[in-house]
């Protein structure tokens, strides 16, 4: 019966009739299977063994219509032979017959079996498919046909054993490093763009892959990518791994997905003495994941994962500093390769914290504050030989990413948006020489504190204005004295730009806008007036265009003040003034100053007084209004008040003197004092003393040492002063005393006991010889 299903010319194809009857008998006597495969199997190899390719054809053929007519719980009877049979056509040198056995292969894979089976064995099928996926034919028609024939192969392959815990585990490693290379190189082709192309056909097959893994597979499937990608150089053009990695994020099951953040981020740390390049191609990878990523979560240690990105940037820095990125010294990087990778990290680090909720965003952005090196605090951060310059480059990449961070940052409440453990040393850095730095916190500040996103006019909308609300207030009342007075210090730096005096606009904008109610707008008024006669005083040394840059924030601050609320009279002033300075003074608006390319006048600064903003007639303006209650504090000029900031101020930097700072009980200060003209509210310039009497100084309610003075120096002047201030002497004696005790006090001991305290060094008595 078997011989009689093949006709007398291989041409004419299987006898049909004598196959329907084959099948029949095969049907009705199952354990017949074996025997007949047995014997097509037979007949199959000798027709091969004589290249008479027609009649090979009609016994697979056959074979295959046995294999699908079969009930499930006799196909075991014919796996064998027929598996048998594919191996030797597969092993055969001629293409054709390794396409004929793929397509077979193909059509039994899609057989759904209720019987499961213990010895079959998938590895030949799926080395032969993956070496198929990398044919180098001559001919690239044939080219094409044997790598797509091996790509559907794999993928019969994933279909058949995938599902069937009893058959080969196709998740090992040894099948997974032999499959996701052969399809990677078909994946890299871009020919024509239909289903016949390898690389269609390769993405096809890759989903489906990615699609079927499991939580325990996932590692084993993205791991050999990673190597396909380090081996044949493929991060460097980026493209190809972006494209990469976003059909495994797209294909993956969404629950996973942070595995292949964490793979990907366990690699940046191994590629850590790795080309600039590389380094950045992998971020590039991170940044696009992360977006795509959209459970919301980047697994279960988020703050591990900002810790690998910041450890990268410390590592940048150090190897721009250095011009090498290994510790041998042997392999080169430069500057701009670098600077790549570092704007790379930063759009990787506002990235991931696009995909967090509000809380761990807020726990991100106190992640990285704390990680910026803070003069006096932290000066270690990074290498030891990165010192100052390579602290700076620190914090402005760090201040980047608070940036990219915050950006997007959308909290209706800002008492928790912008706590005092964030805010606090935020604000400090203010007071930086640097003014990229200080550019950088005047912009996180205003996305942080603006919350009004929308793009487009919503006047036509008629909506109804919501007053300041009652954690707005909170925060205000709370914070506003620290906002006002960072503001003013920042107005009197020399090196600002015209970049600066726009940021301290859009920060007073977003205040007045965000936060704004009758006692706010009040103290604004107070601030801006206060910078206006900042700017007229002959005593600050400001450059012409620093003066005209505060005139002209003061200028379009009251005039957008103006437009929102006050009563009209206020308004009517400021335009007055306005118009005034656009006819004889222009350079005092911000058209002429807060430019490119600045227009000023020459010589000294001269402004009429007719071209500044009088107290008296913005309080005649606000009487009779709701702004009436609070006019009485416009009989109070606006100070900024000195808190304990000042130690991280411009002029402390790594590895200058640290200034001990106490605070005083006001009520015992001479209110005499006024805040000298260093900018600082009482900083000690860079290791310089104010005379030999003037290293022990309070201002107001700060008190500063200065330890370059010698501890019997610091005595004396202390004593001096206590004789001078004979009612505050017992309490300023004590302030003094824990000071000291501060100063010496050892190391607390590992053990947990403390050493026993030895003599301070002001309190020892020495022979009158003795030199100290």
């Amino acid at each position: 019966m078997v011989d009689n299903i093949f006709p007398e010319d291989p041409e004419d194809g299987l006898v049909k009739a004598n196959m329907e009857k084959l099948t029949f008998f095969a049907l009705s006597a199952p354990e017949k299977l074996d025997r007949i495969a047995a014997y097509l199997s037979e007949r199959l190899t000798r027709e091969l063994n004589r290249h008479r390719y027609g009649y090979v054809c009609i016994a697979m053929e056959a074979l295959e219509q046995l294999l699908l007519a079969c009930h499930c719980q006799s196909i075991n009877l014919l796996v064998e032979s027929f598996l048998s049979t594919l191996r030797l056509l597969l092993e055969a040198d001629k293409p054709h017959l390794h396409i004929l056995a793929t397509n077979s292969f193909v059509k039994f894979a899609n057989i759904e079996e209720d019987t499961p089976s213990y010895h079959r064995s998938y590895d030949f099928f799926v080395s032969r498919f993956s070496e198929m996926c990398h044919s180098e034919h001559e001919d690239a028609d044939i080219q094409n046909k044997i790598r797509v024939s091996g790509i559907r192969g794999l993928q019969g392959v994933v279909r058949k054993t995938v599902d069937d815990e009893l058959q080969v585990n196709i998740w090992e490693p040894r099948h997974m490093e032999q499959i996701v290379p052969a399809l990677l190189v078909n994946l890299q082709q871009h020919t024509q763009a239909n289903s016949e192309s390898p690389a269609e056909q390769t993405e096809v097959c890759f989903r489906e892959l990615l699609g079927r893994a499991a939580y325990g597979h996932i590692t084993n499937a993205i791991r050999p990518v990673l190597m396909h990608l380090d081996s044949h150089s493929l991060w460097e053009g980026r493209s190809f791994a972006v494209r990469c990695f976003q059909i495994i994020m797209y294909s993956i099951q969404s629950q996973h997905s942070h595995l292949v953040i964490q793979q990907l981020l366990g690699h940046l740390d191994a590629n850590s003495r790795s080309p600039a390049s590389v380094r950045a191609g992998i971020m590039e990878v991170l940044s696009e994941a992360a977006v795509i990523e959209a459970t919301g979560s980047v697994g279960p240690t988020v703050l591990e994962v900002f810790n690998t990105l910041l450890r990268q940037l410390r590592q940048s820095v150090d190897y721009q500093l250095t011009g090498y990125y290994d510790n041998a010294g042997k392999h080169k990087t430069t500057s701009t390769e670098e600077k790549t990778l570092q704007d790379a990290v930063i759009k990787t680090i506002g990235s991931f914290a696009n995909t967090l909720p509000v809380y761990q965003r807020s726990e991100v952005m106190l992640f990285i504050m704390g990680k910026i090196p803070v003069p006096g605090i932290y000066p270690a951060l990074g290498s030891p030989n990165a010192g100052f310059e390579g602290s700076r480059m620190i914090q402005v990449m760090l201040l980047k990413s608070l940036l990219q961070v915050s950006s997007r940052y959308e909290s209706s409440n800002l008492l928790t948006a912008l706590p005092s453990s964030f805010l606090e040393p935020l604000l400090s850095f203010t007071l930086m020489e640097e003014p990229e730095i200080r550019l950088l916190v005047l912009s996180i500040l205003t996305s942080l504190i603006d919350r009004s996103l929308t793009a487009f006019d919503v006047s036509a909308l008629e909506l109804k204005e919501d007053g300041c609300s009652r954690q707005d207030n909170l925060f205000m009342r709370k914070h506003a004295q620290r906002l006002y007075r960072h503001v003013y210090l920042t107005c009197r730096e020399e090196s600002s730009g015209p970049a600066h005096y726009q940021a301290l606009f859009t920060l007073l904008a977003v205040l007045t806008v965000e936060l704004a109610s009758e006692e706010v707008v009040v103290d604004l008024i107070r601030l801006v007036l206060a910078l206006q006669e900042l700017a007229s005083s002959a005593q600050e040394s400001l450059s012409v265009f620093n003066r005209c840059g505060v005139h002209a924030v003061c200028a379009a601050f009251l005039h957008l003040l103006s437009q929102l609320g006050p009563p009209p009279p206020l308004q009517q002033h400021v335009a007055q003034v306005v118009e005034s300075r656009r006819q004889d003074a222009p350079h005092l608006l911000p058209e002429d100053v807060l430019c490119d390319e600045p227009r000023l006048p020459e010589g000294e600064l001269k402004v009429d007084q007719s071209l500044l903003f009088v107290q008296s007639k913005i309080c005649e303006a606000l009487t009779g209004s709701s702004y009436s209650a609070h006019a009485e504090r416009f009989n109070t000029p606006y100070t900024p008040q000195l808190t304990d900031e000042d130690r991280l101020s411009k002029r402390k930097s790594i590895g200058d003197t640290v200034s001990l700072q106490m605070d005083m009980d006001p009520q015992y200060c001479p209110d005499t004092h006024q805040e000298e003209e260093d900018g600082g509210g009482g900083e000690v310039s860079d290791g310089s003393v104010r005379g030999d009497r003037r290293s022990l100084w309070i201002p107001g309610e700060t008190l500063i040492l200065h330890p370059t003075s010698s501890m019997s120096s610091v005595a004396e002047d202390a004593d001096g002063l206590c004789l001078s201030l004979s009612p505050q002497t017992s309490l300023l004696q004590s302030k003094l005393d824990q000071v000291f005790d501060l100063i010496i006090r050892p190391p607390p001991s590992p053990s947990g006991h403390s050493p026993p305290r030895s003599t301070p060094l002001y309190e020892m008595k020495f022979p009158d010889l003795c030199v100290y």
